[in-house]
């Protein structure tokens, strides 16, 4: 009789979503060190943003973005959010995904605290 090839509780392999929902969070670990408020703000990734209508993400340039802010108001935290498929379609490999999704998080994270992208992670551009 076999056994399974891996224990339940270990993936056999990730969808690409929770790939890109992991550099994400890593990349949100990396800034809490420096930026402990971090834990009051909601980060989420959605496929592609909508194109228009009254959402508080609606976008209608040409240029499609890669993530954005909706601050906290009437008792809603604050979210940061970054569209996967536009980072992925911009990118190959892990490694360029992954600096991608962390330029993103610094640029979304900046604008939501009033900062610039070099204050809230040093790093930011050198890539």
């Amino acid at each position: 009789m076999r056994g399974p090839i891996a224990p339940p509780q270990v993936p056999l392999a990730a969808s690409r979503a929770d790939v890109f929902a992991d550099l994400v969070q890593d990349s949100v670990e990396r800034l809490e060190r420096r930026w402990p408020q971090l834990a009051d703000i909601d980060f989420l990734v959605l496929e592609v943003p909508r194109l228009e209508g009254r959402g508080e993400l609606a976008w209608s340039d040409e240029a499609v973005p890669l993530g954005g802010v909706v601050p906290a108001r009437d008792g809603r935290r604050a979210r940061v959010v970054v569209y996967r498929r536009p980072v992925e379609i911009r990118t190959k490999g892990r490694d360029e995904r992954a600096a991608l999704v962390h330029e993103v998080v610094v640029e979304q994270v900046a604008e939501l605290l009033g900062l610039t992208p070099e204050t809230v992670d040093p790093r930011y551009g050198e890539d």
